[in-house]
């Protein structure tokens, strides 16, 4: 499953039920460099359930930490980690991991066509226009959570990378994080 061609991990996410508050402790605890928070509610957007999210995205490391908040009862893959009645307590819980495919559409196809779906069942999956793909895999069974799979073309994948805070940042580095 993580061993595919064209395919690398690029992600931690983690489910949370104040986006802001989220941030501002991932910020003070963890030395995030801020956060880049929108809306999946986007024109052209395709998406299984109609779930509603707030996302928030910095990048540390090389890899992207992504903060989500589920919207009232839209998207119950994300807030069924969520525990009942907290009240106004921060929560954040650990949702999934993702691999990112590189490369043309074609390399998308074939990733999820390589997908054995009876052992790795997809439970939500979208797409933006012609600039993303993504499915999630339900690996709770044997890995306790989710595995997202994406795929962005090259302009989105630049769009996300130049909004994206990152440490250490590319110029301290050289390279694109």
């Amino acid at each position: 499953m993580f061993a595919r061609p064209n395919a690398s991990h690029s992600q931690v996410a983690y489910v949370t039920n104040d986006i802001e508050a989220a941030a501002a402790m991932m910020e003070a605890q963890f030395g995030a460099p801020g956060f880049f928070i929108f809306s999946n509610v986007q024109p052209g957007m395709e998406q299984a359930g109609g779930a509603e999210l707030r996302i928030g995205l910095t990048r540390v490391g090389g890899i992207e930490i992504e903060l989500i908040e589920p919207l009232g009862g839209t998207a119950p893959l994300f807030s069924d980690v969520l525990p009942d009645g907290d009240g106004d307590s921060l929560v954040v819980r650990f949702h999934h991991v993702c691999s990112r495919i590189e490369g043309p559409i074609a390399n998308w196809d074939a990733h999820i066509a390589s997908i054995d779906t009876d052992l790795h069942p997809i439970v939500f999956s979208g797409a933006l226009g012609e600039d993303m793909r993504f499915a999630y895999t339900d690996e709770r069974a044997t890995l306790g959570h989710h595995v997202e799979h994406v795929w962005y073309s090259p302009a989105m994948l630049a769009q996300i990378l130049a909004a994206t805070p990152t440490y250490p940042a590319p110029a301290e580095t050289g390279k694109v994080q």
